[in-house]
């Protein structure tokens, strides 16, 4: 029998909300905060992960990243994953955003801001020189709380991404000699 593991809760200067990081034992929580972010982004069936390759991948030998959950009254009210990117430019490690996702019910109340004010401070606390993501340029609600949280939009940038049987095909493109 495996004893639960309790993460440390984290205080912050809103009434009833609190944040701790993530455990092994929350991957069905995260699971089904993805399904629901994944509902909000309108690709509802474009979730591909379970609870095992949650926990594998984000608590095994090897993390390769970090979930720090948001709670109000007690309550799971949302989440933010991320993990440490690097830039070149700088010389630093940085911070990046994969996931942010508040829950309908909690938004409002402080819950986002909380969240990305805890990972700024964590990206300044662990040396880094920027804390960086994306969002659907769709999406004004969330692009609209990011600029009222200092945050500006790398225009000139887009995003690029290789998936699937490209990626596939990219891979076997390789061929060493010898």
């Amino acid at each position: 029998m495996t004893i639960p593991t309790i993460a440390a809760k984290i205080a912050t200067n809103r009434p009833g909300v609190t944040l701790r990081l993530a455990t092994r034992d929350d991957a069905a929580l995260i699971l089904a905060l993805i399904r629901e972010l994944a509902e909000y982004e309108r690709e509802p069936d474009a979730v591909q992960t379970d609870e095992a390759m949650l926990a594998a991948n984000l608590f095994g030998a090897q993390p390769g990243a970090e979930v720090v959950i948001a709670e109000a009254d007690g309550q799971p009210a949302g989440f933010a994953l991320f993990f440490h990117n690097f830039s070149t430019w700088l010389g630093r490690r940085g911070l990046y955003l994969e996931d942010l996702f508040v829950r309908p019910a909690y938004r409002g109340r402080g819950v986002g801001q909380v969240l990305m004010a805890y990972l700024a401070k964590l990206a300044l606390e662990r040396g880094c020189g920027r804390f960086e993501w994306s969002v659907l340029d769709w999406n004004t609600p969330a692009i609209d709380f990011y600029r009222r949280l200092g945050a500006t939009g790398m225009d000139e940038w887009t995003v690029q991404r290789v998936t699937g049987d490209a990626l596939q095909a990219l891979a076997a493109s390789f061929a060493p000699r010898g």
